[in-house]
């Protein structure tokens, strides 16, 4: 589930911790929560990547790992997709900072 590799891993684990970090940021400052919300999905988004790549390296210890050029080009445009839809979706009020939520109702 945790496995930064298939496509449904961003949209099931990495948006929903990344909007959880916008929120608790937005909470305290408003102001920072489309920032925080895309700076929350690359930590995710990264960390899953240098893990996995740590955790390869430790069950295959005696050959060199291979990520190479085009897997992570691959890597940082779907990344950057998902950025995009995030900021849509923010843009289009989809998504919003938790006080709006509650405040709206």
């Amino acid at each position: 589930m945790l496995s930064p590799l298939p496509w449904w891993n961003d949209l099931f684990v990495n948006v929903p911790l990344a909007l959880a970090f916008a929120w608790i940021i937005s909470w305290f400052v408003p102001s920072l929560f489309t920032a925080s919300f895309v700076v929350g999905y690359w930590l995710t988004n990264v960390l899953g990547f240098v893990l996995l790549h740590k955790g390869g390296e430790v069950l295959i210890s005696n050959q060199p790992s291979k990520y190479t050029r085009k897997s992570f080009l691959k890597d940082a445009a779907i990344s950057l997709l998902y950025t995009m839809v995030i900021l849509l979706l923010i843009r289009f009020k989809v998504v919003q900072p938790l006080p709006e939520y509650l405040t709206h109702r």
